[in-house]
């Protein structure tokens, strides 16, 4: 399955359980590991965790392959690995501490999408 397949897949299942901030990165000209990251916030750990699941569900359901999910037992912050395409999935204040965006946004990567919040 292509990259963009597999974003708008996830940016779906993101969405249908109420994913905040749902943001797009083009990593394909920074790394030959993977072409988009997605990072979105929840607002719980139970939250981060269904998230997460969601995504899962959603990409099996289209058949695709989860190569590694990371980070469930805490739910702090969650991390599903679908080899073209990585998924944050974190709790706000972990977001914020670590500002992925910035780190992968900086200087190079073409911005893909920025959902807006359901709450905005």
């Amino acid at each position: 399955m292509k990259a963009a397949q597999l974003e708008k897949i996830v940016v779906a299942a993101l969405e249908d359980i109420k994913g905040k901030d749902i943001e797009v990165i083009n990593t394909a000209k920074l790394t030959p590991l993977f072409e988009r990251l997605v990072i979105a916030s929840g607002d719980s750990n139970r939250q981060v965790r269904s998230l997460a699941r969601n995504v899962e569900d959603k990409v099996r359901e289209a058949g695709g392959e989860i190569l590694s999910t990371e980070g469930e037992d805490g739910g702090e912050w969650v991390l599903v690995d679908l080899g073209d395409v990585v998924v944050h999935i974190m709790q706000p204040a972990i977001r914020s501490y670590y500002n992925l965006e910035e780190l992968w946004g900086g200087k190079g990567p073409e911005r893909v999408r920025r959902a807006v919040s359901a709450d905005a």
